[in-house]
């Protein structure tokens, strides 16, 4: 199994993320994490999935998506020309013994606190998926109350460039 950002651009109208999403459903390929928003042209906006399975059906949800109506673009984002970014937000139990160990913590991720209660704290994180996935790790030992991670949003560096996939 292998792990793909797949970057899609598509329609800017009500309806194309059900049609898109339930491509993925009815084929059963399962979603790790999907984001959208609008680009630089309101017309358009860009779907960014990550998925994990075999390089022979990654190449088929390629090729069906590519077929959508509303779909301009399609194709798969390669890491090491790529940006990908992630925000969680993450409320932790913090009384006044824990919350100075939580600071030193938040401050090498370089976190910042935006909440702070008697009982608990809440920090933000933006950066690469295995940054907060390595913070999350080093806070287990603390009480995780709520947590909220946007999922994947990503970019090719560089100029613009056109894709073997591009329907």
């Amino acid at each position: 199994m292998q792990k793909e950002v797949l970057s899609i651009l598509v329609d800017n109208h009500s309806g194309v993320l059900t049609r898109v999403a339930s491509l993925f459903g009815r084929r059963g390929f399962n979603i790790d994490s999907l984001t959208v928003s609008t680009t630089d042209d309101p017309k358009t906006s860009r779907i960014t999935i990550v998925v994990h399975d075999d390089a022979k059906v990654l190449e088929q949800i390629i090729k069906q998506t590519a077929r959508l109506e509303e779909t301009q673009k399609i194709f798969s984002l390669d890491p090491s020309h790529s940006l990908f970014r992630e925000l969680l937000l993450v409320k932790v139990e913090a009384d006044e013994k824990k919350r100075s160990e939580i600071r030193e913590i938040a401050e090498i991720y370089k976190a910042k606190i935006i909440d702070l209660s008697r009982e608990s704290m809440v920090m933000e994180l933006t950066g690469e998926p295995d940054k907060i996935d390595g913070f999350l790790d080093v806070l287990s030992p603390y009480k995780i109350l709520e947590m909220c991670r946007t999922g994947v949003t990503a970019l090719e560096r560089g100029g613009i460039q056109e894709h073997p996939s591009v329907k």
